[in-house]
């Protein structure tokens, strides 16, 4: 199985189109992450206000994948180069 994942060069070329485009914009899953983040806390003080299941799971949501896509985005600055 993965050497089938291994050899797909539509997969290739798309890592290779990221790459790219990460290359020139380092900072944008930062950015995106640190976004998401204040969504999630926009949508906290609303469930404070009318405290709902559904935006329980949104803030889950937004906050965690926020967290992650930051974190990757640091971690991705320096091996894309300057």
């Amino acid at each position: 199985m993965f050497r089938r994942i291994d050899q797909s060069s539509m997969l290739a070329r798309f890592l290779e189109a990221v790459s790219a485009r990460l290359a020139r914009q380092r900072g944008l899953p930062v950015v995106i992450g640190v976004v998401l983040i204040a969504i999630s806390f926009a949508i906290q003080l609303f469930n404070l206000a009318a405290p709902t299941p559904f935006l329980d799971l949104l803030w889950a949501l937004t906050h965690h994948i926020g967290l992650l896509v930051a974190l990757i985005g640091l971690l991705l600055i320096e091996p894309l180069g300057r």
